[in-house]
């Protein structure tokens, strides 16, 4: 239930019914802007009156939400999250472009492309010292190494990181190393590490499950919101089909659905959406006018000799004509590059 108070409401008065309804046994959730101030009570609204509640001098409307989605949920938060990662902002009208390989190899490939994602005006820099794969015999990732040639990929160009973990022992370990904690579409529903990441103070950024539904995304977020990480970031990343073309199947319809229903900043991803790199650019595009907030591009120097992905990663020349191009697509959207 979301109770929406009067634009001249007295102050001491709301906070007398947040008291009143606290001594229910519900939880609030406040959100205040210009031209809004409401609350959203979570816990069993069926005990209580809504036509008390409207009878209130102070109070405009009352809206039940049906949702099992609370803090995710736009009726809660009307205004757009706008998240700054070491001062580079995305949402609200700010979009920023994560890049850099899939896997962290080695210390020249990582601080090159690095270098070179920054020249070309990308925000944030990504790289996988982890790896999920589906076969135990792929490259797994450097580890640790890999992290601590991020970190001196950040030194050298100030990009933030951004990063998958898998367990919470990873997190407990390596979260202060990290700007940006992502989690993976394999982990999109690993609850006990989305609880830990909710008790961080970081952004953490959670990829669609390859067969997950809007729902269950937006409850994946709940969890680190009720965490109370306020932080996150939606990442549309291509969903399982039939169709053998590509990858998987970019489901760009996500990002405006999303919209409507959550407050969050939704990026789109698509290399691992397409896993073909001469497809980044025309979903990166189209990812742009579907209102997406940024993207996350892999960039390689040398894609033929990858240890991973390399079919979907596009080189630092082609991703800087990219850019260029995408900020053209950005003015007619009116939406920043930061």
């Amino acid at each position: 239930m979301i109770v929406v108070f009067k634009k001249d409401a007295p102050l001491n008065e709301i906070e007398l019914l947040k008291d009143s309804l606290k001594q229910k046994g519900f939880h609030i959730h406040e959100s205040q802007g210009e031209n809004h101030y409401l609350i959203g009570l979570v816990g069993d609204t069926s005990i209580l009156d809504p036509s008390v509640l409207r009878a209130q001098t102070i109070v405009d409307k009352v809206v039940f939400v049906q949702e099992p989605y609370k803090k995710a949920n736009r009726r809660f938060n009307p205004e757009d999250l706008v998240v700054d990662v070491c001062g580079h902002k995305l949402g609200g009208g700010y979009f920023s472009v994560i890049a850099g390989p899939c896997s962290v190899e080695s210390r020249d490939q990582v601080l090159g492309i690095a270098k070179s994602v920054q020249a070309s005006k990308a925000g944030l820099l990504r790289g996988g010292a982890f790896k999920p794969r589906t076969s135990p015999y792929s490259f797994q990732g450097m580890g640790e190494e890999g992290l601590k040639l991020l970190v001196e990929a950040k030194k050298e160009t100030g990009l933030p990181i951004v990063t998958e973990i898998m367990s919470i022992s990873q997190l407990e370990k390596y979260h202060d190393m990290i700007d940006v904690i992502q989690i993976g579409a394999r982990n999109m529903q690993n609850f006990d590490l989305l609880k830990e990441a909710g008790q961080l103070r970081k952004p953490v950024l959670i990829k669609r499950g390859m067969s997950a539904t809007l729902e269950e995304l937006l409850m994946s977020a709940e969890y680190v919101l009720a965490g109370g990480n306020e932080n996150v970031i939606l990442c549309e990343r291509g969903i399982r089909t039939f169709q053998k073309d590509t990858r998987n199947l970019l489901d760009l319809s996500a990002v405006p659905i999303l919209k409507t229903k959550t407050h969050l900043p939704i990026i789109v991803d698509p290399s691992h959406a397409t896993g073909v790199w001469s497809l980044v650019e025309p979903m990166s595009k189209a990812a742009v006018a579907a209102g997406a907030d940024g993207l996350m591009i892999e960039v390689h120097n040398d894609p033929v000799n990858a240890l991973c992905d390399g079919d979907q990663s596009i080189k630092p020349e082609k991703f800087d004509c990219l850019m260029e191009k995408i900020q053209k697509y950005l003015e007619i959207e009116n939406k920043i590059l930061n």
